[in-house]
């Protein structure tokens, strides 16, 4: 039960339609032991004469009436296992992706892409299977095996039933063996899946670098090569599973060969009756069909089982940002924040991305945060949306320290711009109106002036209901970031943070936007975090970073008058900017 434990809640819920379906598949398999004990009476009865055409017309319509009812109960058996089957199908994706949903972008630094789709289909998939088809064949396997021969051994001849059942031990015998040599096959055919599905998605994903370095040839080859190995680890399986069931079948006629033999003897010797052979023999036939189950649920099982343990791998997974149980959330909120000697280390990570970092922010006043690449500017986003937890230190978010508000509330009252937009495959109109998609057009049009998209959008020829493709591609970079702005703004939200999300927007749009915010921000909090002096010159207060340090601090005037690194670096982006002037 313990492989079972995040199962354990639907298979509670749904043990009635198991339980019908069971009882329905039951009675289908202990029906179907009649009409060969009919077929046998028949035909002693015609070879004795003791029956006219009027008796045979009666269990003729008897064996109909079992039919009849042998379809009737297979389809409650199909409606109430299968069903539930489909049904867990839907219920385990849905739970694994609300599962992924709650991990933290750190889960998602070291989990690639295609081997969590390979656990969302084929793993799903083969639990489905294990639950619809597996749980029919186990119970045909059973039940037919028992009820037949304990009619072979009781109403036609034990020894007989003795002598042609001796062959199947050892299929069984067979059958467990491969039966473990599957699962560990299984296991590798999956994980080479994933990394099929892997490869396939990065390179669909970066097909334009592939073909602006002429880079085909070389990712093809990736491909068959990947390709190949999951080729190859199939082969491996369906070669075990290939031996599998032609030595059942040989084992099987073992079993009727024996029964001919034995029982055509008995037939001569008046020991037995022809009916009663062929009735045997028709028992013995449907008892191949649960001794192939056995293998079928053998390797069923066995890939139950290893998808079982990897989709369990991921949901015990615990997300690494879960709310105290005394979690609270203020009714008043106060867009004021406060880090107060904080420090953070990355996971995996033996340097400090941020040093003993304090600053203070109180509403309606916007920070800004500079530095080169790598300094640390973009950690002081992370840790506002609550992406990692700080190592040391205390931030507060109004009045209340970041660790005992409910995330997800906070969430809410922020407006997050990362540095790359990531734009769904949706229509402008959707990908703005992400947060809240009842919003009215105007509503969308009013935030896409203020973000300077809005003339852009005008200009396709379904405006707003343009659709930008996979990841925005149909927009250039400097629109995703615009309309990235767009969905920020939306929102309203208390507190705004824009992670350089001006780098690839013209000077002259950039302050058209900056000019914007200004009204927009009068009453909440603004973080810039860029690298570009002209985005952040105007804010209330200037951090510049290094290596996680705030070197530097004051305004615009100030930083200037220092002469240190923030003066450097602005005296070289006003040499570039009337270098590019000149040109």
């Amino acid at each position: 039960m313990y492989l079972l434990r995040h199962l354990k809640e639907f298979l509670i819920k749904h043990k009635r339609n198991y339980l019908i379906g069971v009882a329905s598949l039951i009675i289908v398999d202990l029906l179907l032991l009649i009409p060969p004990k009919i077929i046998g009476y028949i035909t002693d009865a015609i070879k004795s004469k003791s029956i006219d055409a009027g008796g045979i017309t009666f269990y003729g319509f008897i064996i109909i009436v079992i039919a009849c009812l042998v379809a009737l109960f297979r389809y409650f058996w199909r409606m109430n296992i299968i069903g539930s089957a489909r049904t867990l199908e839907c219920w385990l994706r849905n739970k694994l992706f609300i599962h992924l949903e709650d991990m933290t972008p750190e889960f998602f630094n070291y989990k690639k892409t295609g081997d969590l789709m390979a656990h969302a289909t084929n793993d799903v998939k083969a639990i489905r299977t294990t639950f619809g088809i597996g749980v029919i064949m186990a119970t045909d396997a059973v039940v037919i095996s028992l009820s037949t021969m304990s009619v072979m051994f009781s109403t036609v001849n034990p020894s007989l039933t003795f002598w042609a059942l001796l062959p199947l031990p050892f299929m069984a015998g067979l059958v467990a063996f491969i039966g473990k040599k599957i699962q560990k096959l299984y296991k590798q055919v999956q994980e080479s899946f994933s990394g099929l599905s892997d490869y396939t998605q990065e390179s669909i994903s970066g097909i334009r670098v592939i073909k602006s370095f002429a880079r085909e040839e070389s990712s093809l080859g990736g491909f068959e090569k990947t390709g190949k190995i999951y080729v190859n680890k199939n082969m491996q399986l369906v070669t075990v599973y290939g031996f599998m069931f032609p030595m059942i079948w040989f084992i099987s006629s073992i079993s009727f060969l024996i029964a001919l033999l034995q029982g055509g003897k008995l037939v001569i010797s008046g020991s037995m009756s022809l009916g009663d052979l062929m009735a045997f023999i028709t028992y013995l036939g449907m008892l191949i069909w649960p001794m192939m189950a056995i293998g079928w649920v053998i390797n069923g099982i066995q890939r139950g089982i290893a998808s079982t343990k990897r989709i369990n791998e991921i949901l015990d997974t615990k997300p690494a940002l879960i709310d105290k149980e005394t979690a609270i959330f203020p009714e008043n909120f106060i867009p004021e924040i406060s880090f107060e000697n904080v420090s953070l280390r990355y996971p995996k990570s033996e340097n400090l991305a941020i040093k003993n970092l304090s600053f203070k922010i109180e509403r309606g006043k916007t920070l800004a945060i500079v530095g080169n690449t790598g300094s640390g500017k973009s950690s002081v986003a992370s840790l506002l949306m609550r992406f990692y937890p700080h190592s040391d230190g205390i931030i507060k978010v109004s009045g209340s320290d970041i660790t005992d508000l409910k995330h997800k509330k906070l969430r809410e009252k922020i407006g997050y711009v990362p540095q790359e937009a990531f734009l769904f495959s949706c229509s402008i109109h959707e990908n703005i109106a992400f947060s809240n998609p009842s919003l009215p057009r105007e509503k969308v049009i009013e935030v896409a002036k203020i973000a300077a998209i809005d003339e852009d959008i005008k200009e396709f020829p379904l405006g707003y209901d343009t659709i930008v493709g996979e990841k925005g591609v149909t927009l250039s970079g400097g629109q995703k970031q615009r309309v990235a702005i767009a969905r920020a703004l939306i929102k309203n939200p208390d507190i705004l943070i824009l992670d350089d999300c001006l780098s690839a927007v013209d000077t002259k749009t950039e302050e058209k936007i900056l000019s914007h915010l200004k009204d927009v921000m009068k009453n909440k909090t603004g973080i810039i975090i860029s690298h570009r002096i002209s985005a952040i010159k105007d804010t209330d207060e200037i951090l510049y970073l290094e290596d996680g340090i705030v070197t530097e601090r004051g305004t615009h005037n100030e930083l200037i008058s220092q002469k240190g690194s923030y003066e450097s670096l602005y005296s070289k982006q006003l040499l570039e900017e009337k270098l590019e002037k000149e040109v």
